[in-house]
């Protein structure tokens, strides 16, 4: 299983995915719960691979993926994400590691904290090819 999380330079997990450049991807492939998380892959979206952009033209860094984690993200994105395979998880959690340890266990993410961008998204979304 691969998870990908937008984040804040790799740092805090982040809103607005489909805009998104920095990228955390765990590969959870052969993983055990006894056992620390392994390190992330570091992806740096360039301006053209940013989703909320993307042309669909061919290949993605983040295809793959089973799930996509955000802070926030638009209608047009989850359906964008859907497509290509992943679905779309939506937390109030900071910590990308914390984040991970609850999917992991089963348990329930912490809500969505407000995100004035996502108003913004729903308007754009009502226009949008995806």
């Amino acid at each position: 299983m691969k998870i990908a999380i937008a984040t804040s330079h790799c740092t805090a997990v982040s809103g607005h995915a489909g805009k998104t450049r920095h990228w955390l991807v765990y590969d959870l492939a052969g993983y055990h719960p006894d056992e620390w998380l392994p390190a992330p892959q570091r992806i740096t979206l360039e301006k053209h691979q940013v989703l909320h952009t993307f042309a669909d033209a061919g290949a993605h860094p983040l295809d793959g993926v089973n799930f996509v984690l955000a802070a926030s993200a638009g209608e047009g994105f989850i359906r964008h994400m859907k497509k290509r395979g992943s679905k779309v998880l939506i937390t109030g959690e900071t910590d990308p590691a914390m984040a991970i340890a609850c999917i992991l266990a089963g348990e329930a993410l912490p809500g969505q904290r407000f995100d004035v961008t996502t108003i913004f998204c729903k308007v754009r979304n009502l226009l949008s090819r995806h």
